[in-house]
């Protein structure tokens, strides 16, 4: 019996981890390397039920059926499925707070069941089991080599209480609701957080908390920091006696249990400086958290923080204020690492929204200048609090997403169920729980379970992976297409290259930065092998990148004796210097090659489009350019010419095209018909939405500029309370486009509760709201499926000053067609919260109101169709 190189080397990571692991019931051990760990993500209450008998506690609280509602996963059910886990390669589980929970909201109308609204911070959730279960956790995980990472709240309670009709600084006691009906009790039970009545005037003195309302603006630091976030109550983390109760309750669970790490949530709701404190506190009382780490042995204890931030392209804003965090004013450490969100977003902006890959290389290269700790950054393409990378993205682009994260530096984080292909963001593992399908999901069978497994091998075998540091070598600022780096780490070196475009590419003549003669071995490929490849003169490759792919090579040092440069040597290829660099339209190109012979005219890689061009017999060539496709006036094309017979390729052009815009359709919407179909709807109540009118669109302007098509959507307000990276929030904007000349394309509008206006059918559909933007073909669309996720999503540029939302679709996502007459357009606004946002009959903080929940149309305003001339 054979198996792979990689294969072998997972067997013996296994068996040297297993060597290494804890006695049976050892509850404290040593920190391990955080760098080479690799985290798996789970909340509990979704992943296995393991203990029926805790599911319902009586409060209403528990309903399989119901996304809001606890559902019966239990620690108990983890412990009977780490096998499962360390399976797929991770050595680490992250789970959501274990804590005691408000079970129901009656104000909000959802159910604890996640972990993060506190009722008691140093007792295990009833539903999740007890104390002796969670310390048989930490002892199997410690069993089987493997460590667990706590998740923590270290901001708020529960939601224990309100203002209602207005809010007094001056006297916290008027406007004052308490959340009578909450269970299991109206107020937190553990002391001092009980302390919750500011109409008790030793509640008031003892200042436990914030006396103050939700945040109405997530950019004001004052409401981010003491305002109530979504109306959880506000812990005043100024007062020492907060800070030493905090430090207590989590330096418990270390203690008692043999937590190994936290995750601290919704970090950029308390100051930094407050993580001086709660993690290097003197008190010998209550000790910071390193300090009770190190008493147990863990000289290395990690805390990482959720500092939700996505920065735009080649900006930086975001990830600065997630380093203030890890690095404080007086630049001294304060948490060892962050998650690292803003290559969470641009790793879905590349390879499921099809944007330039320039944007990721620029943000692995900054984030290398920006963070002191960038190794110590957990890393992830999806999580509970986002959409599911495959609600909006291919298997393709995910599978190259994780690859990314799996070869570049931080601690590779997988969110449960991605390896069996969910969807939804909260569904159960589970038979009995929601989304399940009505079985288990514990596959290791399953395609993406074993893809992730080889990916995880990876990186556990090849160190320089969790320790080295990249430099990007190629990536395309103006399309889909190559995306090179070479990891270096102390002297071995490897080469990373992906293709995020749906046809081949070329990467012509990538300086590797290697000798030339230096033996690339092929370790990994996303389909098929990476075959081996020998470096060229100058240190350059040429290849031909498969669709969607992503290889890896280890560098090997060349032979003793001179080795000879890959690829023949006589053909000689070059380009004529442009005129310009700026062009308004198409335009010649021209060159020579010798000996004579056809060759392809490249233009940002893309083979599907080269042209073959055949020269004269002096060797001269020339060839037109066709620009239609380039409607971004910053973005840098890159033109060679290249012998595909034998290799030899030119030096490179590069040049910006400039097109101007069409309008095709321009025009007013009324004011203040954002009240759905009937005109009966109602906006939530949660005073986030206010009396903005979000939803409300004013004016729509279309045009085209070479095939492709622009939408500037003029709306009666723009929000961003939530700090959205697109712009914009409480609303989503869904697009349907028909494409003329094509066959009939869907009537449903998925998950709208309707079908489109007569005589239309769409063969595209943009969902975009303040973080999410998804582009889906008709395929295998239905009332409850959005369609086949395209490889491409729509530019969008915000403008809150005039208030107009710009989508922007490139041509290659409209089929490359040359003009769009005929083609029909309509537009819905709702809002979208991991789903269409829910109606019911009365609005709700977060639920709009005056429609029936399982008929009616999730529309608040629409346009006509538009039919382009």
């Amino acid at each position: 019996m054979t198996c792979s190189p990689l294969l072998a080397a997972l067997l013996l990571a296994t068996l040297m981890q297993a060597a290494h692991a804890a006695p049976a019931g050892h509850r404290h051990v040593p920190s391990p390397d955080w760098r080479d760990q690799i985290i798996y993500f789970v909340m509990t209450d979704r992943f296995a039920d393991g203990n029926p008998r805790n599911n319902d506690q009586g409060a209403g609280e528990y309903d399989p059926a119901n996304s809001a509602r606890f559902n019966g996963g239990d620690l108990a059910g983890l412990s009977q499925r780490l096998d499962y886990i360390r399976g797929l390669g991770a050595t680490s589980l992250w789970i959501t707070p274990p804590v005691a929970n408000q079970w129901t909201d009656p104000i909000g109308g959802h159910a604890g069941y996640h972990g993060y609204w506190a009722e008691h911070f140093k007792r295990v959730d009833k539903h999740l089991g007890t104390l002796a279960d969670y310390k048989r956790l930490a002892t199997d995980l410690h069993a089987r080599g493997m460590y667990l990472v706590q998740d923590i709240v270290i901001n708020h309670t529960g939601d224990f209480f309100d203002y209602v009709g207005g809010w007094d600084p001056a006297d916290p006691a008027r406007f004052y609701v308490p959340n009578a009906r909450a269970k299991p009790g109206p107020a937190p039970a553990q002391p001092p957080f009980h302390l919750n009545d500011p109409r008790i005037p030793a509640h008031r003195q003892a200042s436990i908390y914030h006396w103050t309302p939700r945040v109405a603006d997530y950019t004001d630091p004052q409401q981010e920091h003491r305002f109530q976030m979504s109306g959880l109550d506000d812990l005043n983390t100024d007062n020492p006696v907060v800070r030493r109760a905090l430090r207590d309750a989590y330096g418990y669970w270390i203690r008692k249990v043999g937590v190994d790490a936290f995750r601290v949530d919704t970090t950029f709701y308390v100051p930094p400086s407050l993580f001086a404190d709660f993690l290097y506190s003197t008190d010998r009382a209550a000790p910071g958290i390193m300090t009770v780490a190190r008493q147990t042995g863990r000289r290395a204890f990690h805390v990482f923080g959720e500092g939700y931030a996505i920065d735009k392209p080649f900006a930086d804003s975001q990830a600065a204020k997630i380093e203030g965090y890890m690095t404080g004013a007086d630049g001294k450490p304060l948490m060892p690492g962050m998650l690292n969100f803003p290559l969470y977003g641009t790793l879905g902006d590349v390879f499921a929204r099809g944007r330039p890959t320039a944007e990721l290389g620029w943000r692995i290269e900054r984030m290398l200048e920006l963070h002191a700790r960038p190794h110590l950054m957990p890393t992830f393409v999806d999580n509970h609090d986002v959409d599911r990378f495959l609600a909006g993205g291919s298997t393709a682009a995910l599978k190259q997403s994780l690859l990314a994260i799996m070869t570049l530096p931080g601690i590779p984080t997988i969110y449960y169920g991605t390896e069996q292909g969910f969807t939804e963001p909260r569904a159960a593992m589970f038979a009995r729980g929601q989304g399940s399908g009505g079985r288990d999901r514990f596959d290791t069978h399953a395609p993406l379970y074993r893809f992730i497994a080889r990916a995880s091998a990876l990186r556990r075998t090849h160190k320089l992976f969790s320790r080295g540091s990249p430099t990007v070598l190629r990536a395309s600022s103006a399309a889909p297409g190559a995306l090179a780096w070479r990891t270096d780490h102390g002297a071995a070196q490897a080469l990373v290259v992906f293709n995020s475009a749906d046809g081949e590419t070329l990467l012509d003549a990538l300086d590797t930065g290697l000798a030339p003669g230096t033996r690339l071995k092929g370790l990994f490929a996303i389909d098929g092998t990476a075959a081996d490849l020998v470096v060229g003169a100058g240190g350059k490759v040429t290849m031909q990148l498969a669709a969607r792919s992503g290889q890896v090579w280890l560098a090997q040092p060349p032979p003793t004796r001179e080795a000879q440069p890959s690829g023949p040597q006589a053909t000689v290829v070059t380009l004529d210097r442009l005129a310009t660099t700026t062009v308004a339209g198409d335009f010649d190109v021209s060159g020579t090659v010798q000996p004579a012979a056809p060759l392809k005219v490249v233009v940002d890689g893309d083979l599907a489009q080269a042209q073959v061009v055949t020269p004269g017999a002096d060797g001269r060539w020339q060839a037109r350019i066709d620009t239609r496709r380039m409607v971004d006036p910053q973005a840098t094309h890159r033109l060679v010419a290249w012998d595909s017979r034998s290799g030899a390729v030119s030096s490179h052009l590069e040049f910006k095209v400039s097109l101007a815009w069409q309008v095709l359709a321009d025009v007013e919407d009324p004011a203040g018909d954002d009240r759905g179909p009937q005109g009966r709807y109602i906006y939530p109540t949660d005073p986030s939405w206010g009396a903005h009118r979000q939803l409300d669109l004013r004016r729509v302007k279309i045009s085209s500029a070479g095939g492709a098509l622009r939408l500037d959507l003029t709306m009666a307000g723009l929000t961003t309370l939530w700090n959205p990276p697109n712009g914009f929030d409480h609303v989503a904007f869904t697009v349907f486009v028909e494409l003329p000349g094509q066959a009939a394309g869907s009537r449903e509008m998925p998950q709208q509760y309707g079908q489109l206006p007569e005589g239309m059918s769409w063969h595209l559909r943009l969902r975009a709201h303040g973080w999410s933007n998804a582009l889906f073909a008709a395929a295998g669309a239905s009332a409850t499926h959005e369609g086949t996720p395209t490889a491409m999503a729509a530019q969008i540029v915000t403008d809150a000053a005039s208030r107009v939302v710009s989508f922007i679709l490139p041509a290659a996502a409209l089929g490359g067609r040359s003009s769009l007459t005929g083609a029909k357009v309509y537009v819905t606004t709702w809002d979208y919260d991991g789903g269409y946002r829910a109606l019911a009959a009365q609005a709700q903080p977060f639920a709009f109101g005056g429609g029936n929940p399982e008929r009616d149309l999730r529309v608040m305003d629409d346009t006509p169709v538009f039919v382009l001339p």
